[in-house]
């Protein structure tokens, strides 16, 4: 039997929003960040939940922030840290619709295995509090168990995420015919074409017409929800402020 797998991205696909904005809010919650930078991804933040759209310059952004503010710490701090930021806010942004469609996957004996541009430690925690295979994502570089600032690589993003997906297959023999794989953004369609069984979820404009025009399976997650999907983006920029700024400086204690 052939080996085959799904393919999932996780912005706008499996989690409702950017996870790099959530991943960026707890580093800030614990003093890796400035408020001011905070608010300016916020922002960010609340654009892409309300377009959709995920625009490199604003990933690239709020890359290069978290690459510095890391600088100089422990690989095994941010790893825990990674952990409670998975059960204060990325556990309650998961679409339970693609969920559902990732454990059908492992049901029916495939591997699941999510494709992001957030850090890999942040995947790696989704991934396995999910049960799934693993992850790939963008890797930061670590010298003796300290980050450098720097990155391994390039942002996983666009056609890198094809590329990884075709990498993972050539080491471990699955068969991208008859792989599967997910995203909601245009900007994936290197990886949709790179398996036999591309699916699309929450797709952008760009991607709606791309999976109808081939006949694509489309899930939206979304549909009838298009106050709240227009109000809800900028409540929460609002809301994520407020308690950032309300709340006691990170005191280093682990709950």
């Amino acid at each position: 039997m052939e080996k085959s797998a799904a393919f999932f991205d996780v912005d706008n696909t499996l989690s409702r929003g950017s996870t790099l904005f959530l991943v960026a809010r707890g580093l800030a919650r614990r003093g890796f960040f400035s408020t001011r930078s905070v608010f300016k991804f916020a922002l960010v933040h609340a654009r892409f939940r309300l377009s959709g759209k995920e625009k490199v310059k604003d990933i690239a952004n709020v890359r290069r922030a978290a690459l510095i503010f890391v600088r100089g710490h422990r690989t095994a701090e941010v790893s825990e840290i990674a952990e409670e930021i998975y059960d204060e806010s990325i556990c309650k942004s998961l679409w339970s619709g693609t969920v559902k469609l990732a454990e059908e996957h492992l049901a029916a004996g495939r591997q699941v295995w999510l494709v992001t541009a957030s850090p890999l430690e942040m995947g790696e925690v989704i991934a396995r509090r999910l049960g799934f295979t693993g992850a790939l994502g963008t890797v930061a570089e670590s010298i003796d168990g300290i980050y450098t600032g720097e990155l391994v690589g390039d942002l996983l993003h666009g056609a890198a995420k094809a590329a990884a997906v075709e990498r993972l297959a050539m080491e471990t023999g699955l068969d991208l015919a008859s792989c599967y794989a997910y995203s909601d953004s245009a900007n994936d369609l290197p990886l949709l074409e790179a398996v036999g069984h591309p699916c699309v979820i929450n797709p952008d404009a760009k991607l709606r017409r791309r999976a109808k025009a081939n006949a694509w399976p489309i899930e939206d997650y979304r549909r009838g929800r298009r106050v709240a999907r227009i109000a809800a983006p900028i409540v929460a920029a609002l809301g994520a402020l407020t308690a950032l700024f309300s709340r006691k400086p990170w005191d280093g204690q682990r709950r």
